[in-house]
């Protein structure tokens, strides 16, 4: 019996070539390719607008910002609490004021009730075993009456529907956390960077254009994504870890200047990751599609 080839279609069985071959020409199924290079964010770059760094800052942790980008967030956020704060306070105030009221309407009513009481005990005789048909009597059903002008419903405003309830605020919280770490950030801890830019005589390209565009401070060597970089917290010059290793550790001084360093003037820089919730572990994405059933 001979054998058929692979795109024979007279066979009962739906094979994995022809349902990988069906679902690569029909859009179904989940296409899965490592990430590229255009993809990933530079290592100069600001981790906000992912632009190249003009005025390069970067955090304790090894997160780096442009200055302009990471300032205008930190006033955006000290705005947005300013704001969280005015409308606490506004509901607690409307708080205490309900509170004042119901204490003041809760001593009227008592107040009423005792007079009502001396009016029956001087001049009302008792009608035990009659009827009262007075009107006056009879609780009102206007809504402007015992105080229900203040709370009348809307059908316009979803918030002051007769269904909505109302929402509780809490206390704003006053620090401001970095966008990438999530942990406490302040002006004054931001350390400003200085990158040595690549002196090539022969590429007459603007600078943000250049594939290599800068190198390590002590070394020369052209700083990328694929070489771990670090700041050195006391004057700002980027160096690879490499050299931190060979040349800085060996006696804890600045080769520049020949200060002395400690383990924590040290700040490795965080690479260029990609726009996924984990960076640098697994470049790949994936596109699901609807699956084709056998």
């Amino acid at each position: 019996m001979t054998r058929h080839a692979r795109n024979c279609t007279a066979g009962a069985v739906y094979t994995y070539h022809e349902k990988k071959k069906d679902a690569q020409a029909s859009g179904y199924g989940t296409n899965t390719q490592r990430v590229g290079k255009d993809s990933i964010k530079d290592f100069d770059c600001c981790s906000l607008t992912l632009q190249p760094c003009r005025d390069p800052v970067i955090t304790p942790d090894g997160y780096l910002f442009d200055k302009e980008a990471i300032l205008e967030y930190i006033i955006t956020k000290k705005n947005e609490y300013s704001r969280k704060l005015k409308e606490y306070e506004k509901q607690k105030k409307k708080e205490e004021t309900e509170l004042a009221e119901i204490a003041a309407a809760e001593k009227d009513s008592k107040l009423n009730s005792f007079i009502k009481t001396e009016k029956n005990i001087v001049s009302t005789p008792v009608t035990a075993f009659k009827s009262d048909t007075k009107n006056n009597d009879k609780p009102s059903v206007s809504n402007m009456t015992e105080g229900r002008d203040k709370h009348l419903p809307s059908f316009w405003i979803p918030s002051k529907t007769p269904e909505a309830k109302e929402t509780t605020l809490k206390k704003p919280d006053k620090t401001i956390y970095c966008p990438i770490s999530g942990k406490p950030l302040k002006v004054k801890d931001l350390i400003n960077v200085k990158f040595k830019e690549v002196n090539d005589p022969d590429d007459k390209k603007p600078l943000v254009v250049k594939k290599s565009r800068y190198m390590c401070a002590v070394t020369h060597d052209v700083l990328s994504n694929s070489v771990p970089c670090a700041v050195i917290r006391t004057t700002g010059d980027v160096v690879t870890m490499e050299c931190v290793e060979k040349i800085i550790k060996k006696d804890w001084l600045h080769p520049l200047t020949n200060e002395k360093l400690t383990e924590k003037d040290i700040i490795p820089m965080q690479r260029g990751g990609t726009g996924y919730s984990i960076t640098n572990d697994k470049l790949q994405g994936k596109h699901e599609r609807p699956v084709l059933q056998a």
